[in-house]
């Protein structure tokens, strides 16, 4: 009897010891989630409605949302005629197969040219949540970004003139466009208008925005461990918000960038510079606005130095990166477009 009473007595231990193992995991869960919260990170919008209300609160001007807009769009992300050469598209730098990049270290344009500057292209996923576009802010919402490139020499290299006569040439485009914009029609705003409006689709939902959400288990203890210390290390001063990133910061606050004379660019006027979003980030190397570094463990020791003036150990940086996969999110479903065909008045392609 004695033994049969220690070994229920034994049993009924180990029970309450992983009651309240649970039960100690679950408030320090609930306590993350709200230290995440106060400091600054939110999960993704669900909706349009709701991306509308934080363009709003970030101060970022757009047009109203279609569900039409963005079809078209999406014909357009991938239309290579908008470049000058017929054969680069939005897609071929922003490539949505890739987590929205081409991962190369410095994006390739038109006559296959390296950016001048050796710039890495961002992605394009969750991007319309970005408080600001291109590595040195200068446009200030998707409609402005989506110009930039078709116009840009070391990119398409298309003038708006020759983009709008390239749409114009083709009567389904035509017809769209005076259906979904009425009497303007084809015009170099509202092709930028519709890519912007097929952008804000690009939402990438993951485990972490789950986690904020309240759902204790969505992260793993790994993964909640790398989150609470990539908030104790100060990472969140610049990866906030609900992209961890996307607005302009000051960079090289602590420390030299080791890989800062590749390429030329230093920031806007200020020396400021987009911080990149850190949602799908596992899948968007290389890293820095010069894609000079491969590794996120790499990339997680250097900001150390660089922005915060730490050192961040080779533990540390692996227990944050285990975390950062968790920001890695289901992408939309994209059915690649077929596209009108090219007709003598269309502008042939310029090699």
């Amino acid at each position: 009897m004695k033994l049969r009473s220690l070994v229920v007595a034994s049993s009924l231990l180990l029970i309450s010891t992983s009651v309240l193992n649970a039960t100690n995991s679950g408030l320090e869960a609930k306590a993350l989630i709200k230290e995440a919260k106060d400091s600054g990170l939110v999960a993704l919008p669900k909706d349009q409605k709701g991306v509308d209300e934080i363009l709003k609160e970030n101060g970022v001007k757009a047009n109203p949302f279609s569900p039409e807009k963005a079809e078209l769009g999406k014909k357009l992300y991938f239309e290579p005629r908008l470049s000058k050469s017929g054969i680069i598209s939005c897609n071929t730098c922003h490539n949505l197969g890739l987590g929205g990049i081409d991962g190369v270290a410095a994006a390739v344009g038109h006559k296959w040219a390296a950016n001048p500057h050796h710039l890495n292209s961002p992605t394009t996923y969750n991007s319309v949540l970005n408080t600001t576009q291109f590595w040195d802010g200068r446009a200030a919402n998707l409609i402005e970004q989506a110009k930039g490139p078709i116009e840009a020499e070391p990119e398409m290299a298309t003038p708006a003139k020759l983009a709008v006569e390239r749409i114009s040439s083709l009567d389904e485009y035509v017809k769209e466009f005076k259906q979904l914009y009425g009497k303007s029609g084809v015009t170099f705003d509202n092709i930028a208008d519709a890519i912007a409006n097929f952008e804000r689709t690009l939402l990438t939902p993951s485990r972490f925005d789950q986690f904020l959400e309240g759902d204790e288990k969505a992260l793993t203890q790994a993964e909640q461990k790398g989150l609470k210390l990539f908030i104790d290390k100060g990472c969140v001063t610049c990866h906030t918000g609900v992209n961890l990133g996307g607005s302009m910061q000051s960079f090289e606050v602590a420390g030299k960038y080791q890989f800062a004379n590749l390429g030329d660019f230093k920031g806007d006027s200020n020396g400021m510079v987009k911080t990149p979003t850190l949602r799908n980030v596992a899948e968007t190397a290389p890293y820095f606005h010069n894609g000079a570094i491969w590794s996120l463990k790499d990339a997680i020791k250097e900001m150390g130095s660089v922005q915060l003036g730490i050192k961040i150990n080779d533990k540390e940086a692996q227990s944050i990166e285990t975390f950062l996969h968790s920001l890695t999110g289901e992408k939309p479903v994209i059915i690649y477009p077929l596209f009108p065909i090219s007709t003598s008045k269309t502008p042939k392609p310029q090699l």
